[in-house]
């Protein structure tokens, strides 16, 4: 399986280039567990899941933690037909998962949800997955719904997405959780989401 993201951050500032590459700084200690490429218009980054979405957390939440405005946009996709196996996408989660029903799966994620770290950081999110390939993906997205609902993080119901609000340690935790949890194992599911901080909007 291959699982990996791009990921863009977009600071509200007139110093964004020094706010973007002092974030990048925080991916340094899961660069020996992951693939990462920086380029001028996002990083990718490739490798099992709990690493990967940590790194993205403590991107997102190093450069949070500032006072300026700045938002992120990340497209995360596992088992997409068209890349190659990569053995260090490997992921028991969903190993385990082809062999779990969809209340098991929902269980699991609530558990994990109530066990992320506390970051200090509030960050709003909304996002959209995407169970490709499947004849009765809505179940999957239904059931993923209803996680969404239990899980602590959640705001509100859009079209076409879903926003998330709360710690950064929480919210991404969720967004693990659908991310691995709903959609067939072995099958290709992405996840498309805006992170945003510090937005004068709230104020």
């Amino acid at each position: 399986m291959f699982i990996g993201a791009q990921v863009s951050l977009y600071p509200m500032t007139s110093d964004f280039v020094d706010v973007i590459t002092t974030g990048l700084e925080a991916l340094n200690p899961h660069r020996n567990a992951l693939r990462i490429e920086t380029d001028d218009i996002s990083t990718l980054m490739v490798g099992a899941p709990g690493p990967l979405i940590d790194a993205i957390r403590d991107l997102f939440a190093a450069v949070a933690r500032g006072p300026n405005h700045v938002t992120m946009h990340v497209t995360l996709s596992r088992g997409c037909p068209g890349e190659p196996d990569d053995p260090t996408c490997r992921c028991e989660t969903l190993v385990q998962a082809q062999d779990q029903s969809l209340p098991e799966r929902q269980a699991l994620a609530l558990e994990a949800v109530s066990a992320a770290p506390d970051l200090g950081v509030c960050i709003d999110v909304q996002f959209s997955l995407y169970v490709l390939g499947q004849d009765r993906h809505m179940d999957e997205i239904y059931g993923c719904i209803e996680f969404l609902k239990e899980s602590g993080t959640f705001l509100r119901s859009k079209n076409f997405c879903t926003r998330l609000r709360g710690d950064a340690g929480a919210v991404f935790e969720t967004l693990r959780q659908a991310f691995l949890r709903f959609g067939p194992a072995e099958g290709h599911v992405t996840i498309d989401l805006t992170a945003s901080a510090n937005s004068p909007s709230l104020a």
